[in-house]
């Protein structure tokens, strides 16, 4: 199945699951190739190439299971099994063997999981502010890339009451958002 089929399977499902679970707004279902997928997709072009990719707060799979379409390795962190049950679905029908589930909650997968700072990034797409996101993945050293609204600014204001590090915002091509990528954390 190439990429094409793949998303394309992808929205069906999204679809189907989101009439018996809260995965998406449902006003976003009609926009889902620009909404999720592109919004997803525009990582691909800030991304490291080879690198293994922990996503936060999966939910529906975004980016985490766009950016497996894309070829990146890369471990979905789902709490809600209803959630880890449709990623599951889409690992099967998408014929994702680089995609990892992991159910459980990111700071127990992050205590007991080692990471390698240069071989492993973090995403997110709305999951947590920014300074939730840093406590639970400072300590890896680990680069962020993350999709974030408008108000990123306040964001960062507090997240820099607490830590240090270095970020470059890149305007988002699909929406009023930016990706914001973190490194040097301490």
């Amino acid at each position: 199945m190439n990429n094409k089929a793949k998303f394309d399977k992808y929205a069906v499902l999204l679809g189907e699951w989101s009439k018996k679970m809260n995965l998406v707004a449902p006003s976003t279902l009609n926009n889902i190739e620009t909404r999720h997928f592109a919004d997803c997709a525009q990582l691909a072009e800030t991304l490291p190439q080879n690198v293994d990719i922990i996503d936060l707060g999966s939910g529906a799979g975004f980016p985490g299971v766009v950016l497996a379409i894309l070829g990146w390795r890369v471990t979905c962190i789902e709490s809600i099994g209803k959630k880890v049950a449709f990623l599951t679905t889409l690992k099967n029908e998408l014929d994702l063997p680089n995609l990892t589930i992991y159910h459980g909650r990111v700071e127990d997968f992050i205590a007991k999981t080692p990471v390698t700072p240069g071989n492993t990034v973090f995403t997110a797409r709305a999951f947590a502010p920014l300074i939730k996101i840093l406590d639970y993945v400072a300590r890896t050293k680990c680069r962020l890339f993350l999709l974030k609204g408008r108000e990123i600014s306040a964001e960062v204001t507090t997240a820099q009451t607490k830590y240090k590090f270095d970020y470059e915002l890149v305007k988002s091509a699909t929406g009023d958002g930016f990706i914001i990528i973190i490194k040097n954390t301490r």
